[in-house]
């Protein structure tokens, strides 16, 4: 499975480095800007979207603040408001396929990939949902002018974007459909995202543009490898140690509940990503945390996806917090001010967090309806 990183990754930094953007944002604001709210839906949306190819919700903050923010600076979002909805909604798209962290996850802990992207899909649409909630609450409260829906604009652009509208369902039906194995999807997804940016438009010149952007990917996902290697190694240390083995026998006899040590588990958690970068984060806990889940009768599945939705909240907090300095560097703004704007998103998004934590069915529902 280790091969898919590097593919994925690759078929991200194509739509990155391309017109996707640009194609995507037209798509999002032509279907939603009509409905009261519907710059901030736009925001949430696309942002979920592209960060699910990316794999870097910081990547997303700078591809797409300077088209978002003008957007919902000209339906009247305070700039508060909407510095906070575009910080908070970068890391929205973690839990849909085919998102890295899902991959390297699905890597660390030795569970099929195909899982991982079903069970994250619902508590993807979970995170959306309560941020697009927050954003539309957020907006003018005052009565303005909202453009009636243009037929023609929106057939218009969903044509111009078809291609990138696409490529999830490359990916998925390659996964589902017994056509490829992990690897070989991830490889055509590459091909398919190279074909759309660097033939069908022709955003990346193919001689001058492609070798830069492989080179880039393969810089980021170098260092991704060493920490993965260095964390497995560490890692092991901790298995002959029998660190995993102590930790269960700790925990089972102090913590009884379930209910109790999924609470727990979201607090350390929470510190976990206050802490640690998400790829580290991945790498050194899941090794603990799995046989724990286990011992509680949790499956590696739903116990990863809960895992992923609190390191989305890593993103969002001190001292190490991605989007917060990403935004602060886009937007020339202090961290602090960064920080204050985010403070009401962090609160719907933990919801959201709760909800996937105690609904089970949020997570297994599709892996039950394929068979798994």
């Amino acid at each position: 499975m280790l091969p898919t990183l590097p593919l994925f990754t690759l078929a991200g930094y194509f739509l990155a480095e391309g017109g996707a953007a640009k194609r995507l944002v037209r798509v999002f604001s032509a279907l939603f800007s009509g409905f009261r709210g519907g710059p901030a839906l736009v925001t949430v949306l696309v942002c979920a979207f592209f960060t699910s190819f990316t794999g870097a919700s910081g990547v997303t903050i700078l591809a797409l603040g300077g088209l978002l923010m003008p957007i919902l600076t000209g339906a009247r979002y305070t700039e508060k408001n909407a510095l906070g909805l575009l910080t908070g909604s970068g890391s929205l798209g973690l839990l849909l396929p085919p998102c890295l962290p899902l991959i390297v996850y699905a890597i660390v802990a030795h569970v099929p990939i195909q899982h991982m992207f079903l069970g994250g899909i619902v508590p993807a649409f979970v995170m959306i949902i309560v941020t697009g909630l927050w954003g539309v609450r957020g907006g003018p409260r005052d009565e303005f002018q909202l453009s009636s829906f243009d037929w023609k604009e929106a057939r218009q652009a969903l044509w111009y974007a078809k291609w990138e509208l696409l490529m999830p369902l490359v990916a998925l039906l390659a996964l589902f459909s017994g056509f490829a194995t992990p690897v070989e999807a991830s490889a055509l997804t590459a091909l398919y995202a190279f074909l759309i940016e660097a033939v069908i438009h022709r955003d990346l010149h193919i001689f001058r543009d492609v070798p830069r952007v492989m080179a880039e990917c393969g810089l980021l996902i170098g260092g991704v490898l060493l920490i993965l290697g260095v964390s497995l190694g560490f890692t092991s240390y901790l298995v002959d140690a029998e660190v995993p083995a102590r930790a269960v026998a700790w925990t089972t006899h102090n913590v009884h509940s379930p209910f109790l040590f999924l609470l727990l588990l979201n607090g350390f958690m929470l510190v976990v990503g206050c802490l640690i970068e998400i790829y580290p984060a991945i790498v050194i806990e899941v090794p603990l945390l799995v046989p724990l889940g286990a011992a509680y009768g949790i499956d590696p599945i739903r116990l990863g996806i809960i895992f992923l939705a609190n390191l989305e909240l890593g993103y969002l907090t001190p001292p190490v917090g991605l989007n917060l300095l990403m935004s602060s560097y886009r937007f020339r703004k202090p961290v602090g001010e960064v920080l204050r704007s985010v403070l009401p998103v962090v609160a719907v998004l933990s919801v959201g967090v709760l909800l996937i934590t105690y609904i089970p069915g949020l997570t297994t529902v599709l892996p039950s309806w394929f068979g798994y």
